[in-house]
C-alpha cells in the first residue's frame, strides 16, 4: 500500500500484470470494519474487482468483503463454475463420508439429518464419544484434534445419523495390520479404517443418490495406510448419482490411486468454504459479490 507499490501500479503498461505480496501478511486484512483502514488504498488504484477463489469466499476479510464496496465487481470463471456446480448437489438427500483431521470442523453439519459415515480424526472421536476407549490413540486425539469434554459432549448429543468404524489398521514393526474395534484399547497408533469398516461404508456408498465427502480416512500419504481413502474414492466413482469430492489431500489421493477424475461430478479444493456451503451457510465472499 505504499509508495513504491503506488508507482509500479501506475507505471503499468498496456499488457503487463503486478503480483504484489500476499495480503494476509497485512494485519489490517483481518478487520474490514477497521475505520481508516489503510488497505482501502489499493481500491484507489484498480477499476474492477474480480473474486476467482472460491475457498476463502467463508472469510469476511478486507479483501474478500470490503472492495466489492467501492469498484465495479464480478466473479472470476472458477469461481463462478464452482458455484454453478454446487448448486446441483440435493444436500438433503447426500450421503456424508467425513475423514480427515479436524472434527470440530464438522459440527454444523451434525445439526442435519443426513446419513454420515465417520472415518479419520473425527471417526476416532465419535467412537470416544460413544464411551469406547481406544488407548493410544486417545492422547494423540487430544493433542492433534483438540478433542476436549466440550467436544466430546458435543458429539455426543449428535450421534444418531452417524455410523463409525469397526475395525482399525495400526502400525506393527512398520507394517500394516487390522485390529478389531472390540480389542481396543491398544497401545498402537491408527493409521486407517479397517476391512470390515471398508466393506460396511462401501455397502452405503452404494445405495446413496448423492454424495459428499471430504478428509481421507487414513494416513493417505503412507503407502501402507492409503487402503481405506482408496476404497473408498473407488466406490465413490463406480456411483451413478452426483459426487462431491473436497479438500486437497483427497484430490492428491484420487491423483496418487490412478482414478480418472471425471468419474467425479466435481473435485473441489475448497475446504473450510466448501464446508461452510454445504451447512447451509452464507458465504460473505459470495454475499459482497451480489
Amino acid at each position: 500500500t505504499g509508495e513504491k507499490t503506488k508507482k509500479a501500479v501506475k507505471n503499468l503498461k498496456p499488457g503487463e500484470a503486478i503480483l504484489l505480496e500476499n495480503i494476509r501478511f497485512e494485519k489490517h486484512e483481518f478487520f474490514p470494519d477497521k475505520k481508516n483502514n489503510k488497505l482501502i488504498k489499493l481500491a484507489e488504484l484498480a477499476d474492477i474487482y474480480v473474486n476467482d477463489a472460491f475457498s476463502v469466499c467463508h472469510r469476511n476479510h478486507f479483501s474478500i468483503t470490503v472492495f466489492p464496496r467501492y469498484l465495479k465487481t464480478c466473479a472470476g470463471r472458477l469461481l463462478e463454475k464452482e458455484v454453478r456446480v454446487l448448486k446441483k448437489i440435493k444436500i438433503k438427500n447426500s450421503l456424508y463420508i467425513l475423514g480427515g483431521a479436524k472434527p470440530k470442523d464438522y459440527l454444523t453439519l451434525l445439526k442435519q439429518k443426513n446419513k454420515i459415515l465417520a472415518c479419520g480424526l473425527f471417526g476416532q472421536s465419535c467412537l470416544i464419544a460413544k464411551g469406547k476407549n481406544l488407548g493410544a490413540q486417545n492422547n494423540y486425539l487430544r493433542k492433534q484434534a483438540d478433542l476436549d469434554k466440550k467436544l466430546i459432549k458435543q458429539l455426543k448429543n449428535n450421534m444418531k445419523n452417524i455410523k463409525t468404524p469397526i475395525d482399525f489398521a495400526v502400525k506393527i514393526n512398520n507394517k500394516r495390520v487390522e485390529i478389531p474395534l472390540e480389542n481396543f484399547p491398544s497401545k498402537y497408533g491408527i493409521f486407517d479404517i479397517g476391512e470390515k469398516t471398508i466393506n460396511l461404508y462401501v455397502k452405503e456408498i452404494k445405495k446413496a443418490k448423492s454424495i459428499y465427502m471430504k478428509g481421507p480416512p487414513g494416513a493417505s500419504s503412507l503407502k501402507e495406510f492409503e487402503k481405506g481413502t482408496k476404497a473408498i474414492l473407488k466406490a465413490i466413482s463406480k456411483n451413478k448419482g452426483f459426487s462431491l469430492i473436497g479438500g486437497g489431500h483427497l484430490a492428491d489421493a484420487i491423483k496418487k490411486s490412478k482414478i480418472p477424475r471425471n468419474r467425479f461430478s466435481h473435485i473441489s479444493l475448497s475446504g473450510g468454504a466448501l464446508l461452510s456451503y454445504v451447512a447451509g451457510k452464507k458465504l460473505p465472499g459470495l454475499e459482497a459479490l451480489k
